[in-house]
């Protein structure tokens, strides 16, 4: 299940695999979450100010939600349309507070102990997005819901690593600290981008973590019918292939961010096709 707003290429807006009846909701979703993510990380404004502007936002959630009508405003563009998709579609109030809740915390621009630290940050940042995209289509068993937060943790830690030359130098850390002390690697080298072999190192060991996240939820793609299934088959695919790009660069991505482009098209939509028979020799191995 997709993730991330400037991050959130892999948000199925206008994918024709998306059911013309849900199309409005995705939408909707969407921009509610890439709205925030500009009250958060856009303009010239201080911490102070956008996390004011993050509660009035929320404050607006709140409204809506309760029955109450969009009001008028900046953002009734956005929230007049997420209003009918909670209407029509009963969408929880959690999951969209949950991201509300990690926009500010990147606004304090946190450090990160560990990878539960981490991880408890992309079960607000990452996760609600996969899950309200299962609600749509009336999925919420366990099976299910465990498997989209992985698939959605590890795009966001994709993300994380895809972008470590641009986050970094801008005091957004996300590399975990017991991860960089093992490694011999401090905060100061990442933000002065400091390529080296010990850089290189631990971003290896963090795609690898995310590798096996995003196989650990993979199998979900199959258990979910027809066009659903198709659009997580591909999401996989393009957080796989991201990760191959950023080996290809022997993980030198404070140096360069790696990107997908048109030639990415057919390869991942071979990965797709033989998602199954790459997870079962994936399992075979294990």
């Amino acid at each position: 299940m997709p993730v991330s707003v400037d991050h959130y290429e892999n948000f199925p807006v206008a994918s024709w695999l998306c059911p013309r009846r849900l199309r409005p909701a995705v939408a909707a979703i969407y921009w509610y979450a890439r709205t925030a993510d500009d009250l958060a990380d856009e303009g010239d404004a201080e911490p102070a100010q956008r996390i004011a502007r993050l509660q009035a936002y929320r404050d607006e959630l709140r409204h809506v939600h309760a029955g109450g009508t969009a009001r008028p405003g900046p953002w009734l563009a956005v929230y007049a349309p997420l209003q009918r998709a909670i209407v029509q579609h009963g969408l929880p109030l959690a999951p969209l507070l949950d991201l509300l809740d990690a926009f500010e915390q990147d606004v304090r621009q946190p450090t990160y102990a560990d990878r539960t630290a981490l991880l408890d940050y992309c079960r607000r940042s990452a996760n609600p997005v996969g899950r309200l995209l299962l609600h749509l289509y009336g999925v919420d068993d366990a099976y299910a819901l465990a498997r989209s937060d992985a698939v959605c943790t590890a795009l966001q830690l994709i993300n994380f690593w895809q972008d470590l030359g641009v986050d970094a130098p801008r005091g957004r850390h996300y590399v975990p600290l017991a991860d960089a002390h093992r490694h011999g690697v401090s905060l100061a080298a990442l933000q002065a981008r400091a390529d080296s072999p010990a850089t290189r190192a631990l971003l290896r060991e963090l795609c690898a973590w995310a590798r096996a996240l995003m196989l650990e939820g993979a199998p979900l793609a199959l258990s979910l019918p027809g066009r659903l299934g198709w659009e997580l088959r591909l999401v996989v695919q393009g957080g796989l292939r991201v990760l191959e790009r950023i080996a290809r660069l022997d993980h030198a991505t404070l140096r360069q961010r790696p990107a997908l482009g048109a030639a990415d098209a057919l390869p991942m939509l071979w990965g797709a096709a033989r998602l199954r028979v790459a997870l079962a020799a994936v399992e075979h191995r294990a």
